[in-house]
C-alpha cells in the first residue's frame, strides 16, 4: 500500500460534520459507484453536476494498478458537467455507510471529497461526491493515445485492470443511456484505432453544457432511473 498523501480521517470526520446526520445521506456516483456501490440504498436518480466532468485521469497503485504499474481510475475534475447517479442512504445507515466509503476510495486520502449540488428529476439534492484537484500528485494531466495503451496493457490491482474498469464503465454508462465519448475513444484504442468522436453528454469543459429541462433531464426511461430499492 502506497503511504497515504494525507491522513483520511480528519477529512471524513469533516464529511461526517457536514452531513450532520440529521437527514438521509446523498451520495453522487460518476465511476465504478455507478455499477459497484457496495452499500445499500433506498433510491437512486439519474442526476447532473454542474461545473465538474468526469475524466480516467487519476494513478491508481491500489485498486487498478501497482506501485511498479500504476493505473488509472476516474476523478471528477473541474470544468463542464457529468451526468451520473445519486444514491439515497438511509439515515440510520449514513454514517456506516461513509466509513466503509473512506477504506474503497479514500485510503490515501487522494480524494477531495465535496459536496455538490446535483440535478434530478425529482429536484435538486446536495449529495458527496469525491472530486480530484489537478495539483493532486495523483492527476496524471495530459496523457497521450500509446501510454494510455500501455497503462491498459499492463495495468493490474487488487479490484482488477485497469481496462476493465473503464470498460466497466462504459458499459454501464450507456446501458443507462449516458454517451461518454471521450471514455468510448480511450476504450477504442485497447484493441483498434479510435472512432470518430461523437458528441458526448459528459466531458472536458468544451463538452455541451447540460440544460436543466433539457431532453436529457426527461422521466423516460432511457435518461433516467427509476426509484429503486437495494
Amino acid at each position: 500500500m502506497p503511504r497515504p498523501l494525507r491522513d483520511p480521517q480528519p477529512m471524513l470526520e469533516r464529511a461526517i460534520a457536514d452531513w450532520g446526520g440529521r437527514d438521509d445521506l446523498w451520495l453522487f456516483g460518476y465511476g465504478s459507484l455507478i455499477w459497484r456501490p457496495e452499500f445499500g440504498f433506498a433510491e437512486r436518480r439519474a442526476a447532473t453536476v454542474q461545473g465538474w466532468h468526469r475524466a480516467l485521469k487519476m494513478w491508481s497503485r491500489v485498486n487498478r494498478g501497482s506501485v511498479q504499474t500504476p493505473g488509472l481510475v476516474f476523478g471528477l475534475l473541474s470544468g463542464g458537467s457529468c451526468r451520473g447517479v445519486v444514491f439515497r442512504v438511509p439515515r440510520a445507515e449514513g454514517l456506516e455507510t461513509l466509513k466503509r466509503l473512506w477504506l474503497r476510495e479514500m485510503p490515501t486520502g487522494v480524494y477531495d471529497p465535496k459536496w455538490l449540488q446535483c440535478g434530478t428529476a425529482d429536484g435538486p439534492v446536495r449529495a458527496l461526491a469525491f472530486t480530484l484537484s489537478r495539483r493532486s500528485p495523483n492527476f496524471t494531466g495530459e496523457l497521450s493515445d500509446e501510454r494510455y495503451r500501455h497503462i491498459f496493457a499492463n495495468a493490474v490491482g487488487r479490484y482488477g485492470s485497469s481496462l476493465d474498469y473503464a470498460r466497466q464503465t462504459l458499459l454501464e454508462l450507456q446501458r443507462h443511456a449516458i454517451h461518454d465519448a471521450a471514455l468510448a475513444r480511450l476504450v477504442a484504442l485497447a484493441t483498434a484505432d479510435a472512432p470518430a468522436a461523437a458528441p458526448a453528454d459528459c466531458g472536458p469543459p468544451s463538452a455541451p453544457v447540460y440544460v436543466p429541462g433539457s431532453s436529457d433531464n426527461s422521466s423516460s426511461s432511457s435518461a433516467s432511473f427509476d426509484k429503486e430499492k437495494p
